[in-house]
């Protein structure tokens, strides 16, 4: 009773997690980061170069956007025309830009992004969780099957089928669910390990991690109640995220607030937007954003390289 009851448990939380990964849409940019018919229209006469930059960061600049590209340009999806938030890409399958976009699962047939990535993250932890349990509670058939324990029948075959995908499934799915655990805690997305966000000042591979307790409720929200369930709690919209600028891994020498003691916040280097309201709790020990003069973000955005041209990120 008690194995069937545990195993119902670990089979409905499994396929309630899977379901909600699935179909849950992701999330794509408000309508305040599309470019307006007036700035598409100026976008498309001005040549490529520093012109289409100026109209750009005219559109962007009353958003909380803080990343550019590796040549320092706004990040700009022209599939989709629309300046993309922080930590959105455009998606080749899915044909739009998604926010806070982590990877396109086939397994899910789906994007893992900010609406549906706790949701994903669950879908392993309870798969992993079901796929042990099978193996565990089937291992002493399994051992009887060497031992010529079971009686002779089809069903012995049955058996050993189960443990061995049951316990295959584990060992890949510990792997994956690992991994991501860890992006969790680092505040990163994949997309993000394999190219680190770039920020006006350089690029900063730990520049959205605030320590290892506020990366966790960014994903999994404030509530612990709603942890373990698929329901949706992280915090924030998905177009905007509490930035920190460090030199070192905040975890390796944290403060009681969460961040490190080297953590500097360069106010002179971002744009004085305030941050969603949902998302300013988890920056209550650091400064505040200063204000900008517009002559100083003229002069160091996008005049230090005569060159410059918008480049499109997926």
């Amino acid at each position: 009773v008690v194995c069937l009851v545990a195993y119902h448990i670990f089979f409905m939380l499994f396929v309630w997690s899977y379901w909600k990964t699935i179909f849950t849409l992701p999330m794509n940019p408000s309508k305040e980061f599309h470019l307006s018919y007036s700035d598409k229209e100026s976008l498309e006469r001005e040549p490529r170069g520093e012109s289409q930059q100026e109209v750009l960061r005219r559109a962007a600049k009353d958003l909380p956007i803080y990343t550019r590209t590796m040549s320092g340009a706004i990040r700009y999806c022209d599939r989709c025309h629309l300046v993309k938030p922080d930590r959105c890409h455009h998606c080749s399958v899915c044909d739009k830009c998604i926010l806070k976009m982590d990877h396109h699962c086939p397994w899910v047939n789906n994007c893992v992004g900010f609406s549906n990535y706790k949701f994903f993250l669950l879908f392993l932890a309870y798969s992993l969780l079901y796929c042990l349990f099978i193996a565990a509670t089937d291992l002493q058939y399994f051992i009887k099957f060497w031992t010529n324990g079971l009686p002779d029948t089809q069903a012995k075959f049955h058996i050993m089928f189960l443990f061995f995908a049951a316990a295959m499934f584990s060992v890949s799915l510990s792997s994956l669910f690992g991994y991501h655990c860890w992006l969790v805690s680092k505040n990163k997305s994949t997309l993000e390990v394999f190219r680190a966000p770039i920020f006006r000042h350089r690029t900063d591979k730990n520049g959205f991690s605030l320590g290892f307790s506020k990366n966790l409720r960014q994903v999994f929200g404030d509530e612990k109640k709603y942890w373990l369930l698929p329901v949706f709690s992280s915090l924030g919209d998905g177009c905007s995220f509490p930035t920190c600028l460090v030199n070192q891994d905040p975890e390796q020498a944290s403060t009681p607030g969460g961040l490190s003691s080297t953590c500097k916040i360069e106010n002179h280097l971002f744009p004085a937007k305030p941050l969603r309201d949902s998302q300013s709790h988890l920056l209550t020990d650091t400064p505040s954003w200063s204000e900008t003069s517009g002559k100083a973000e003229k002069g160091k955005v996008g005049m230090s390289n005569p060159a410059l041209t918008m480049e499109n990120e997926t």
